[in-house]
């Protein structure tokens, strides 16, 4: 008997072993799959209602669940982590997912499957603006717009520095009965400014929610304040631009949503934000990221944007930082307001006075008291002291230059500012910093050192001018469609930081100057929603159309606008032109387009049903609604390819304007035909009426012979409505093909 029990305990504890076999050996794979897993977005069709058009969040989620590997589905609470690391509800259909390569190939397979693809890492694009903008506080658009009170500003970025006095709620009311949304920090943080904060970034690449959406970078704090930061007198840094520090809609609420780090921004943890926005409650998504240019249907940020402005959403993001170069632009979608970077009339000037009596006019934030100008240095060429390397002034690479002024020239590995770090650790008394030709004189507010200061100084007539590292058009993605659609101030702006730049303060009023088209997005956003403020019935694209048609194309000189060459910029550069927010509100005509309007410009991408649908998040079938090519698109602009054949040669085009003026008024013609090109406008005279009627005309484009054979590559222009109090422009631009 004894043993009979002792041989079923031996297979007990062999059936044992056997199992913790089996389990060890189930671990292994599970993380040899999990080490090749990645972030997949995946986009599939929405799923049969039973008995209703409308899916809840719920049955979306069980619906996308079926497109997960059975083995995943029966072990996720078991041995791996849950693969769905994000669902969409609005702005998309689909999720974001840990997945392997062999995973994505057996959901293809699926019934209702689109498409999916690896998630990409985005880059972020990274006070006096207000009042050369003509805001000013008590009078005119801020006071009509009431600062933007009652609108919600969502910024997806690095987060927020809650406690800074930019985001006191002096002044601002509660927000409207529509927000649904919540904040992530911790005690009573929140208020009526700052009305929502919470935490995306990482999720999607594996970290740990739940951590409070505080600004590590800096970068998210600075768009929020720019945005629609509350009033804070004393602003300064480094003793200067000294000022009272004002977002564009100070009165507005701020909607926080951190989907960005040091490293980048994901695209899953994006699309999950701009979805959630969408429930919470949101006016207007501001976004200063982006990468390079893709197809729309592949673009996260693309995608996100048709789903909020279908919900009457507006969706204003940077072009990027990567001119001046052609075809840089990013966030070219036409339902997109894309912007560019200028300067403003205020320069942080620094100027080196050479032997020779010549003097050189640059900026730097830092200018010591204590920097002795009158006394001559010796200057040296960092060029001279050895290789390449040490002509960028890169880390390790200067000696001798101890006691003297060192001339870096940009570019190489270290950053702009990383260079006068190096020349003070070489012993050197102070730097110039010289551009590359590509830059031109292009110049921002960096804390280098530099010699002979003369603070700041406000009213350069060249202002505003385009920065030489704004990206410019023309658009890859969709060439008929003409990008960047706008200019806003991105150079030396002065706005709200986490922590004390300069060490001389201990106030929580903090603040740093930078630049980028990080800095012109928010400008943007704020206008657009001082501009939903003032006429709540407005479209996503009739405010962008008012923005565009009244922008400037003159600086406060008088002349053209330049480039960092000092030359008028081109419209690849500037677009419609540099906003100005006051005209914007009162624009006499709109070109508004409604989201079901954009369907058949997809169609004439020659992108599939599949893929419009992805965008769409509708059936398509282009065979039966038919297409129109990009360029009829009813658009404030006007981007056009003509060729040498019969049929690119003239073509023919369609405009709608709606009247949001005076209810009787008349609008004449005016053109300036881009060179070797005849424009024929019918009609000529558009007579309105009524408030919020429509009149079409057509715009016939014909190449002249000749056109483009002289190696110019495209012809520029505009056409105008011109009433007795309006003036509605928009750009023409003729790109000369084969």
């Amino acid at each position: 008997m004894e043993s009979k029990k002792c041989a079923v305990f031996q297979m007990q504890i062999v059936y044992l072993l056997i199992l913790l076999f089996m389990f060890s050996l189930s671990l292994a794979v599970t993380d040899e799959e999990q080490n090749d897993m990645q972030t997949y977005i995946v986009w599939v069709e929405k799923p049969v209602a039973q008995g209703s058009s409308a899916q809840s969040h719920e049955d979306l989620e069980s619906w996308y669940h079926t497109f997960l590997p059975e083995s995943t589905i029966a072990t996720s609470n078991q041995l791996s982590k849950p693969r769905i690391v994000h669902a969409y509800h609005n702005v998309a259909t689909g999720f974001a997912a840990k997945l392997t390569p062999e995973d994505v190939k057996a959901m293809e397979k699926k019934p209702g499957f689109v498409s999916a693809h690896p998630e990409a890492i985005l880059p972020l694009h990274t006070t006096h603006s207000p009042n050369f903008l003509g805001l000013n506080q008590g009078l005119g658009f801020w006071k009509g717009s009431n600062y933007g009170k009652g609108v919600i500003i969502g910024v997806l970025d690095t987060g927020v520095s809650p406690d800074h006095p930019s985001f006191s709620d002096a002044g601002v009311p509660p927000p409207p009965a529509k927000w649904k949304g919540k904040c992530e920090f911790n005690g009573r943080v929140c208020n009526n400014k700052l009305i929502g904060a919470r935490n995306f970034n990482g999720i999607s690449t594996g970290q740990p929610a739940g951590d409070p959406p505080l600004d590590q970078e800096g970068h998210g704090t600075h768009t929020s304040s720019t945005a629609a930061g509350n009033f804070v007198k004393g602003a300064a840094l480094f003793g200067m631009a000294k000022g009272t520090a004002v977002g564009m809609a100070p009165h507005a609420h701020l909607a926080i949503y951190r989907v960005c780090s040091a490293v980048g921004c994901a695209e899953g943890d994006i699309l999950a934000a701009m979805d959630a926005a969408v429930d919470d409650g949101v006016d207007v998504l501001s976004l200063s990221l982006g990468g390079f240019s893709r197809p729309f249907y592949s673009d996260g940020v693309a995608v996100g944007a048709f789903g909020a402005i279908q919900r009457g959403i507006f969706v204003s993001c940077s072009v990027g930082n990567s001119g001046p170069s052609y075809s840089t632009s990013s966030n070219e979608a036409p339902w997109i307001l894309t912007v560019g970077a200028s300067t403003i009339d205020r320069n942080i000037r620094a100027t080196a006075r050479l032997g020779n009596k010549k003097k050189y006019n640059g900026e730097s934030l830092f200018q010591p008291n204590n920097f002795n100008s009158k006394i001559m240095l010796p200057l040296v060429d960092a060029g001279s002291l050895g290789n390449q390397t040490s002509a960028f002034c890169d880390a390790g690479t200067l000696k001798n230059v101890r006691g003297k002024i060192v001339l870096c020239e940009r570019g190489g590995a270290g950053g702009r500012i990383d260079k006068g770090a190096e020349v003070k650790r070489a012993g050197g008394a102070a730097m110039i910093f010289m551009n590359q030709r590509i830059d031109g004189f292009s110049t921002l507010a960096d804390p280098h050192l530099l010699p002979t200061a003369h603070g700041t100084v406000v009213g350069d007539k060249h202002a505003p001018s385009v920065a030489s590292f704004s990206s410019r058009g023309p658009s890859t993605a969709s060439p008929g469609i003409l990008k960047p659609d706008i200019t806003g101030p991105g150079v030396s702006i002065l706005a709200t930081w986490p922590v004390s730049v300069d060490n001389a303060t201990k106030s929580k009023a903090t603040f740093n100057i930078i630049s980028g088209t990080s800095m012109s997005c928010p400008h943007l956003s704020g206008i657009a929603a001082l501009l939903k403020g003032s006429h709540p019935d407005w479209s996503p694209a009739a405010i962008k159309s008012a923005i565009m048609t009244t922008a400037d194309v003159h600086n406060l000189g008088g002349k053209s606008i330049v480039d960092q060459t000092l030359k008028a910029a081109d419209l690849f550069a500037i677009g419609a032109g540099h906003v100005n927010p006051s005209k914007a509100n009162d624009p006499g005509l709109v070109y508004d387009t409604q989201p079901k309007n954009y369907i058949q410009y997809l169609c004439g991408l020659n992108y599939t049903d599949k893929q419009i649908q992805i965008i769409t998040q509708q059936t398509v079938d282009c065979s039966k609604i038919g297409a129109i090519p990009e360029a009829q698109l009813n658009y404030p602009s006007f981007s056009i390819i003509v060729g040498s054949n019969k049929k690119t040669k003239s073509q023919l085009y369609t405009r709608t304007v709606k009247n949001v003026g005076q209810a009787n008024s008349t609008y004449k013609l005016d053109i300036l035909a881009p060179n070797k090109v005849d424009v024929n406008v019918s009609p000529e005279v558009l007579k309105f009426t009524k408030v919020k009627q429509t009149i079409t005309y057509r715009v016939k484009f014909v190449a002249q012979e000749g056109a483009g054979k002289d190696g110019v590559l495209f012809g520029q222009g505009y056409l105008r409505w011109v009433s007795d109090k309006h003036n509605v422009s928009s750009p023409i631009v003729v790109i000369f093909g084969s």
